[in-house]
């Protein structure tokens, strides 16, 4: 994938802004991602301590910071996604609407950036980490989770069988992100990677849970107007003939980083 593609950012606020509402009943994996992301964080903070929650979405993650005693700053691209996390977070959260490309941060202004699977919505990952660089204080860190470049493979197989369109957002890899730390100017970058496989009931069911995470795809490529019934049927047979039958099952590989500011 090039970073040069361009994502429209409203277009992407306003799908997460529809499935705010409804976003916790389907996002299981999100929290599950997110639990073991929030296992990586050091045993506890003073209220001096900053953290940004990047991609806060309605604060599952948010709220389990908060619990550890830092002041926390819940940033997101959506600004239903803040209506619901301030209905969730009891503790006093400071909640910014804004782009994780183009913080609107003061430079080293806070001590970690913790993102729970929102990188995956920037292509552009030097203006993303250097960006991370600028706001964070010296010996800050960064923590964050991301979907690798299998993720969605058996979806984006089928429909390659179907026309030539972009119908599945494509992924980094995990070398492309350590390589994009490193030149942003950010230290001991690492990037640890597993696959993660999700059974569903049809196939059916896997475009409709991503549909109401909001995860729709916006890249230039994609087809214009509604999919044509003829064509969803052709990509659903494609995606059933690569499962066992009775089986219907999408990869998810899930990239762990982490990277310090040198003082």
């Amino acid at each position: 994938m090039s970073s040069a593609a361009k994502l429209d950012k409203r277009q992407i606020g306003a799908s997460f802004g529809r499935a705010a509402e409804h976003y916790d009943s389907v996002a299981a994996l999100q929290r599950r991602i997110g639990s073991r992301l929030l296992g990586r964080l050091p045993n506890a903070f003073d209220e001096s301590f900053t953290i940004l929650d990047l991609g806060a979405g309605t604060g599952f993650c948010t709220a389990r910071l908060a619990a550890g005693g830092a002041r926390i700053i819940a940033l997101d691209l959506a600004e239903p996604m803040l209506l619901q996390l301030r209905r969730r977070v009891s503790t006093p959260v400071l909640r910014l609407c804004g782009d994780a490309e183009a913080l609107p941060l003061r430079d080293n202004s806070v001590d970690m950036i913790f993102s729970n699977l929102t990188l995956q919505w920037c292509l552009d990952l030097d203006a993303l980490f250097s960006g991370f660089h600028r706001v964070l204080r010296p010996g800050g860190s960064v923590l964050y989770s991301s979907f690798g470049s299998a993720t969605l493979k058996e979806l984006r197989s089928a429909w390659a069988q179907v026309d030539r369109a972009t119908h599945v957002n494509p992924f980094f890899d995990h070398t492309t992100v350590q390589k994009a730390m490193h030149r942003a100017g950010l230290s001991q970058p690492v990037v640890e990677s597993e696959l993660l496989q999700v059974r569903y009931s049809s196939v059916l069911q896997l475009m409709h849970e991503l549909k109401g995470l909001g995860a729709h795809n916006v890249m230039p490529g994609r087809p214009r107007g509604l999919t044509g019934r003829n064509k969803l049927q052709r990509m659903i047979r494609a995606y059933e003939r690569m499962m066992p039958a009775g089986s219907v099952a999408a990869t998810f590989e899930v990239m762990f980083g982490m990277a310090r500011k040198c003082g």
